[in-house]
């Protein structure tokens, strides 16, 4: 097997939903599945921390736990299972890499847990070389064999959102999913406006002409690859944020794009991207912008 999803495992209910949800996107596909608990040795205070070995076999039970689990819903799956010692984001990033996917757990509203403690999430997230899932503890696969939308927001040019419309447009064909495809927009100020800027929405009708049209050619070679995915086309005048949390109220998923930045308190997503993965009350894909050339292959 030389194509894999990597699920993050800490024994929580979060990332067990992660695992579940990882090994049926595994089954899918045709993929292996890694599970990977990270772990750091516990500081020695007073001599009261087991020894370093006892540690070690507490983290490998956690992930031959989480690989049972899944082997007895899945038995053809091939399953490996890794429980390196070591800070978490240098072993999720490095999982990441050499993975297709990587599936993480994550609480319900508000703040992220698990592997996602703090700037730990923010690491993960904005610097993964490839898509990261998040997947709530009350995931069930019920919306996925019910044939629910799988919803993705695209924004600006054709070659901004190839690679999230890839990935959205490879994972509904997986799944014999319908694709909703969401392009929100507001009105700039009257300083933004250029004489070309003028002539183009000229040309299309006006600002929501010219934002279908948009939104048609980012489509175009992605209907092309993809005759078998149904494609809605949303366009609505807003919040890119609330717009693509409206839209997906009821989905299978939800898929986004990355804007990572440095700041002196280290990576921070885009604010889209951070709205939909704290509210969307479904799993939600963050891809990368270069990342779904492979995960796009069938």
């Amino acid at each position: 097997m030389d194509r894999w999803i990597t699920a993050g495992v800490d024994g929580s209910p979060e990332s067990s939903a992660a695992a579940a949800w990882a090994a049926r996107e595994a089954v899918r596909r045709g993929y292996g599945l890694r599970l990977l608990h990270a772990w750091s040795p516990l500081p020695d205070v007073a001599a009261a921390a087991p020894d370093a070995a006892v540690q070690a076999d507490w983290a490998r039970r956690v992930a031959d736990e989480a690989g049972a689990v899944v082997a007895s819903g899945h038995p053809r799956l091939p399953v490996s299972v890794e429980s390196p010692s070591g800070a978490a984001v240098p072993a999720l990033l490095g999982a990441a890499a050499d993975a297709e996917l990587l599936v993480l757990g994550s609480r319900g509203h508000g703040a992220l847990v698990g592997f996602l403690v703090g700037s730990v999430g923010q690491q993960v997230i904005a610097e993964s070389a490839r898509p990261v899932v998040l997947v709530r503890a009350d995931d069930r696969a019920e919306p996925e064999a019910a044939g629910r939308e799988i919803v993705v927001g695209q924004e600006g040019a054709p070659e901004d959102s190839r690679a999230v419309l890839e990935f959205a447009f490879a994972t509904a064909s997986a799944r014999g999913a319908t694709l909703k495809v969401v392009r929100a927009w507001t009105l700039p100020p009257l300083y933004a406006y250029s004489p070309a800027s003028l002539k183009l929405l000229d040309e299309a009708g006006g600002m929501e002409p010219y934002e279908r049209k948009a939104l048609g050619e980012a489509l175009e070679p992605l209907r092309a690859r993809y005759p078998d995915v149904p494609v809605v086309e949303h366009v609505e005048i807003g919040s890119a944020g609330q717009v693509l949390l409206a839209s997906g109220a009821g989905a299978q998923l939800v898929v986004v794009g990355r804007r990572a930045r440095r700041s002196a308190v280290g990576s921070r997503i885009g604010s889209v991207a951070h709205a939909v993965m704290h509210h969307a009350p479904c799993p939600v894909a963050v891809v990368p912008p270069a990342s779904a050339g492979d995960l796009s292959r069938r």
